[in-house]
């Protein structure tokens, strides 16, 4: 008996040593319901958990995928959320009754935001008429809902379109950038933030996300982040990335991302090496922005 009470209690104290080695993590914008999960989704949430990330929000950009992403929230209560929302690429399948679906969708309690969302005409899968008119019922059905909305930033005429919106509906509306990582923030009727979409790990130009989060303009309280998975592999070896980052990042973050993560499917296991690599270009601790981050998002999105 004492020596089963021993074992049980080496057990707990592993458990709590592999704790406090992690970090508490957020992933605001995975894609759980890529095909390319279907048949190992189930170990790719355990790793997740392993290397810290405790809760992630499902992406969405289909009606379809709303779904999916809203069944899985179910699967997995406390640990995923879904959002509920239509790609630019996807508008061109919007219908008449489709706002109402979608706000059938979002008004469950395991959904959180509004998305991904926004304006894409650099390939135009839809027409751009059409993406107008599906992105502003989506803002417009956010601020009914008071959720979080994930937008997709490519055009400067999108800023425009969203300065105009938020003064038609009086609510603030939560910005979140589809991205390596997420500047975030909020914007009303008179406030906007946001920055230029770039890989993290890639772009070095002047007015880049490296040199505005090297700049120290970027407040904690405005930052969240996502892996983007399966896609937006960090690669942590990229030539581009400064030796300072690169000597920053720890064995065990680059063990998850090594032994998990390729550039055909990121995972969001990959999420300590993203803040790592913040925090280096930040000046600050990797615990610092994994904590606020956090805070953020549970902030940001009313998590449990």
């Amino acid at each position: 008996l004492i020596n089963k009470i021993m074992a049980k209690s080496d057990t707990s104290i592993n458990q709590m040593n592999k704790l406090f080695e992690n970090y508490i993590l957020v992933d605001v914008g995975a894609n759980l319901t890529n095909r390319k999960y279907l048949r190992d989704l189930e170990p790719v949430i355990s790793r997740a958990k392993d290397a810290g990330v405790q809760k992630i929000i499902v992406s969405s950009s289909s009606l379809k995928s709303s779904r999916e992403a809203l069944r899985l929230s179910r699967i997995y209560p406390g640990t995923l959320y879904a959002s509920a929302g239509v790609h630019p690429h996807e508008a061109k399948s919007w219908v008449d009754d489709s706002l109402a679906t979608l706000r059938d969708i979002a008004s469950n309690c395991e959904c959180v935001a509004i998305g991904a969302c926004g304006l894409d005409y650099n390939k135009n899968f839809s027409p751009p008429d059409i993406q107008r008119l599906v992105f502003r019922q989506q803002v417009y059905l956010s601020t009914v809902l008071s959720e979080g909305l994930q937008i997709n930033i490519q055009e400067h005429i999108l800023l425009e379109l969203i300065l105009i919106d938020a003064t038609l509906y009086p609510r603030s509306v939560n910005l979140v950038r589809i991205g390596n990582s997420l500047m975030a923030i909020e914007f009303s009727a008179r406030q906007i933030e946001g920055t230029e979409e770039r890989f993290l790990t890639k772009d070095n130009s002047e007015n880049g996300l490296r040199a505005l989060l090297e700049s120290g303009n970027i407040q904690l309280d405005r930052l969240l982040v996502q892996t983007d998975s399966p896609f937006m592999y960090p690669n942590a070896r990229a030539a581009k990335l400064p030796d300072h980052v690169k000597n920053a990042l720890t064995e065990r973050s680059l063990s998850f991302l090594q032994r998990y993560c390729t550039f055909q499917r990121n995972e969001p296991c990959s999420l300590p090496v993203i803040v790592e690599i913040v925090a280096a270009l930040l000046g600050k601790s990797p615990e610092d922005i994994a904590l606020a981050t956090s805070f953020n998002a549970l902030k940001v999105f009313g998590l449990s």
